[in-house]
């Protein structure tokens, strides 16, 4: 934990108090839809969905819960009520993941797969600014690091929830049912840190802030969104492996607990680089992550497993960093907006990515692998050479 420049011991312990109140809320809410998720290319695929399809699928929910973020993110700096705003995104998305146990088409999957989205988008923005003033506190590396950490424990165990469910029931339908209890749990736990640290009403500083956001934030949200564009969706991967029969679908949830695991402890590692190196961690972890593509779709089971890693790797990387960057180039009134402007990018080239690369898997699995390929180096690169004006920009915005 860094030693901030005027933050007292005890606004130290209480921020701490904090970001783990919160990550136990993610980490109850990743149970619920990281367990939904890992099962979720299989599941489709049974309700006849094609590779196309299922790439389409997963990115029109982000590319519209992108887009609903840039409003949200608007609306809670306009408001300041970002609590308002983070109970209703939970309470939404949580509740939709058991309605999946009961829809007999893919197209009825979907409109609740983009619901489940649309949820986090309206809460993401809200509850980034909450958190981002915590981290300030002790290292944004760190804290947003430990909060990924706890979300991927969440990550971890709903995965494998549905591994040994499905593999029980051998079916993928009845398991989204097991995870209407962790759902109720999220909404309990974040109504319970909304008093964990009444210091935190997220209010920003009374003077309202006039500025633009800047030329450096804007090549930084190009980079992420090129990064997005090439990074890939697990539901593809998921379809890969059960197309080609490289592992059974019981296992699949397992491979995906796996690579929370993963993501969850090179979060904690990475977010203390972060704090000691700045962005040129970002760079190397996408170099790392971008094996993931040619080891998950040209690989066997060996392969697979290493490139699930890789991937989850650049998770962790990406949840330690991202955000992180974000809060040191801009002030706490303009944040909310930052960051909704942030994901609405990310979203829509993520969205653009995925039917892309379905569209690829579904003609020549080589271009697919280019494809990713190309962007993450180009990401890269560009985060190679924000590293100096990054550093100028963060200085003088402390």
């Amino acid at each position: 934990m860094a030693n901030i420049a005027g933050v007292t011991r005890d606004e130290r312990k209480a921020a701490v108090r904090f970001i783990v109140c919160l990550g136990a809320v993610s980490l109850f809410a990743d149970m619920t839809y990281e367990g939904a998720y890992s099962i979720m290319g299989g599941f489709l695929k049974d309700l006849g969905a094609t590779a196309a399809e299922v790439g389409i699928i997963a990115g029109v929910g982000e590319m519209i819960a992108a887009s609903l973020r840039y409003f949200s993110g608007r609306l809670a700096d306009r408001t300041r009520a970002y609590w308002t705003l983070a109970l209703a995104g939970y309470a939404m998305n949580l509740l939709v993941v058991p309605a999946l146990a009961f829809v007999g088409t893919w197209q009825a999957a979907a409109f609740l797969i983009i619901a489940e989205r649309t949820g986090k988008a309206l809460r993401g923005p809200a509850r980034d600014v909450l958190l981002s003033d915590a981290t300030g506190k002790v290292g944004h590396g760190w804290g947003f690091g430990l909060h990924a950490a706890m979300d991927q424990t969440g990550a971890v165990a709903g995965p494998v929830l549905m591994f040994i469910t499905v593999g029980r029931l051998h079916n993928f339908a009845p398991a989204f049912l097991r995870l209407a209890a962790p759902a109720l749990l999220a909404f309990v736990a974040m109504l319970a840190a909304r008093f964990v640290y009444p210091e935190n009403k997220g209010t920003p500083p009374a003077r309202k802030d006039t500025t633009v956001l800047s030329k450096v934030y804007w090549i930084y949200v190009a980079a992420a969104g090129v990064l997005a564009l090439g990074f890939l969706d697990f539901p593809l991967l998921s379809y890969h492996f059960e197309s080609a029969k490289i592992v059974d679908k019981q296992y699949i949830p397992l491979l995906y607990a796996l690579a929370m695991g993963v993501n969850g402890l090179s979060a904690l590692i990475f977010g203390r680089l972060y704090d000691k190196y700045g962005i040129t961690v970002l760079a190397w972890g996408i170099l790392i992550s971008m094996l993931s593509v040619p080891l998950g779709f040209l690989g066997g089971a060996a392969a697979i497993t290493v490139g699930v890693c890789c991937w989850a790797l650049g998770l962790g990387v990406q949840d330690a960093s991202l955000r992180s960057g974000i809060s040191q180039l801009v002030s706490m009134n303009k944040r909310g907006t930052a960051f909704g402007t942030f994901n609405a990018v990310y979203g829509i080239m993520w969205f653009i990515g995925s039917a892309t690369m379905g569209l690829l898997y579904d003609h020549w699995i080589v271009a697919l692998v280019t494809f990713g390929l190309a962007a993450q180096i180009t990401s890269a690169a560009m985060f190679f050479w924000l590293r100096k004006p990054l550093a100028v920009a963060i200085a003088a915005n402390t």
